[in-house]
């Protein structure tokens, strides 16, 4: 992985964020998980650039992303379009998801990305908040069934790296 600026990205987030989807991960060497998301948002807060994602509490990566300040987004290419389906189909509690999936995570920065990823933001958590349904515009639906609904998670991109 070669450090690189954040200025230098050619960088569609239409595309990677919601057809190419991407890795969350949380943790380091002595735990993490990873799961895939396909909807996010990305720009500017507060002078800082910044990712929000969203995480159920029922999900695994949630306890991660709750206890620790780090955290990575991951993108990869369409040949992993696969075992990114299968990050996010499967849970870390059941399984080893990264051997399952064929990646190889990769430790740096006190957080974990994968050897495979293409670009990955090494992000801190600067706001978390829950989402209240009774909030959302009269037109959004959220696809939510029985799960509980999602907590924001905004991390300001702190380093960029590229394979």
């Amino acid at each position: 992985m070669k450090e690189i600026s954040i200025e230098t990205l050619s960088f569609n987030p239409w595309t990677k964020i919601g057809r190419d989807w991407f890795l969350l991960t949380s943790g380091d060497e002595t735990g993490y998980n990873t799961m895939t998301v396909g909807w996010a948002s990305m720009g500017i807060m507060w002078n800082k650039n910044v990712i929000s994602a969203m995480v159920r509490p029922n999900r695994y990566t949630y306890e991660f992303m709750e206890k620790n300040d780090l955290f990575t987004v991951s993108f990869y290419g369409e040949e992993y379009k696969k075992a990114l389906g299968f990050c996010g189909s499967h849970s870390g509690r059941d399984c080893d998801k990264a051997k399952e999936a064929g990646l190889t995570p990769e430790f740096t920065d006190g957080t974990t990305t994968f050897k495979e990823a293409k670009l990955t933001f090494v992000c801190r958590k600067i706001y978390a908040q829950d989402f209240d349904i009774n909030l959302l515009a009269m037109d959004v639906k959220p696809a939510n069934g029985s799960d509980p609904m999602h907590k924001l998670f905004m991390g300001e991109i702190i380093k960029v790296y590229e394979n």
